[in-house]
């Protein structure tokens, strides 16, 4: 039996925004727990994020005129986000939406560099970036749209809260960039790193606590370390993006197969576990579902944690509201990401004309001549 048998795929039904939609689920990455457990839900403000962030990736020039009106809507970008950050004013959700948008063109412009052995212009667009995340405002002009494009978004987020957050966020972005720098050289080599390297770097390169440090603008409110670093708040965080980095191996490995990658849970526990592809895929799956087993238990303790800083207290009470906040969007992550992976033209390999080349790329990004 093939690991992912498209052939027998069964379809399921989803409500957003008032209708009902079928997306056709192939067994292998079912997930009946997500569907019963995780109910979809999406930010109200959903149907105008959609649209600024299509507008913004074509003021920005990140994405080509053509590109944005096939692919744009149906890449669903800001589905993904929308049905994460819950809660959310507007201003901060479209800043999201944003920078996530733009993380996704930055994943694809790093992939086509590889691609095509643009290791010089990597180089340059990685001190670029660095210098971006730490002064914005120098850079809302700069001639890569990247960097320009990651400037105006940070520039925003960093709006919210205070400069100690900013901080915080920049600090766990320049990791995510020097991660990013690691998976090129070991693409260049063609080096699989071990599973316990490969989970590493992939906290890093999946950006978990970028994410998570976006819950606070979300709930209104800079957590403080006590509370970040509560083991149960922490758990419950990391199991949160565990389960989408996971997911995302499991989803993605045809189209990382086929594109050479060297990255993906699967391809790292058949090259060093003598794994074959069906076991492998067994051994995500196992994974995924136990992070979600594990998430519903910590789930538990951090709405206690919640209610013990509610102590009667103006302070304790905002504080208690914002990690419940922050816990039930952590809960909305795993619904988003699955339905994400189900709905996204990302994941639509044999779709694709060139199953190495993803459509909605521009092959003559900066660099490539």
């Amino acid at each position: 039996m093939p690991a992912f048998p498209y052939s027998t795929t069964y379809r399921t039904t989803y409500r957003t925004a008032g209708t009902v939609t079928a997306v056709a689920v192939p067994p292998s990455l079912s997930l009946p727990v997500i569907e019963a457990v995780f109910p979809r839900q999406l930010h109200p403000y959903w149907p105008q994020l959609q649209e600024n962030t299509r507008s913004w990736l074509l003021e920005k020039r990140l994405m080509p005129p053509d590109k944005v009106a096939e692919y744009a809507d149906g890449l669903c970008y800001t589905d993904l986000m929308a049905g994460y950050y819950l809660g959310a004013p507007d201003e901060v959700m479209q800043a999201i939406a944003d920078y996530s948008a733009w993380f996704f063109v930055w994943d694809d412009r790093h992939d086509r560099d590889v691609v095509h052995g643009r290791a010089a212009a990597w180089r340059q667009l990685r001190r670029r970036l660095h210098a971006a995340l730490d002064f914005p405002a120098e850079h809302l002009q700069h001639e890569d749209p990247l960097v320009a494009g990651l400037a105006d978004s940070v520039g925003r987020l960093y709006s919210f809260l205070p400069k100690t957050w900013n901080a915080r966020f920049a600090r766990h972005f320049h990791e995510v960039i020097e991660a990013y720098d690691r998976e090129f050289h070991n693409r260049a080599e063609g080096r699989i790193p071990g599973v316990d390297e490969y989970l590493a770097l992939r906290r890093l390169t999946f950006a978990h606590w970028i994410w998570t440090d976006l819950l606070e603008p979300s709930a209104g409110c800079e957590l403080p370390e006590t509370v970040r670093k509560h083991p149960a708040y922490r758990r419950a965080a990391l199991l949160s993006q565990e389960f989408a980095a996971w997911y995302n191996d499991l989803c993605s490995l045809p189209k990382e197969i086929a594109g050479d990658e060297v990255h993906n849970l699967g391809i790292s526990l058949i090259t060093h576990e003598g794994l074959t592809l069906e076991e492998a895929v067994e051994e995500i799956r196992r994974r995924v579902e136990e992070s979600i087993s594990e998430f519903l238990v910590v789930e538990k303790d951090v709405l206690r944690l919640a209610d013990r800083l509610a102590d009667g207290t103006v302070h304790g009470k905002e504080l208690g509201a914002a990690v419940r906040a922050c816990l039930a969007n952590m809960r909305n992550w795993f619904s988003s990401v699955y339905w994400f992976h189900h709905e996204s033209g990302r994941y639509m390999v044999d779709s694709w004309d060139d199953r190495s080349t993803p459509p909605y790329v521009n092959n003559e990004a900066a660099g490539e001549k």
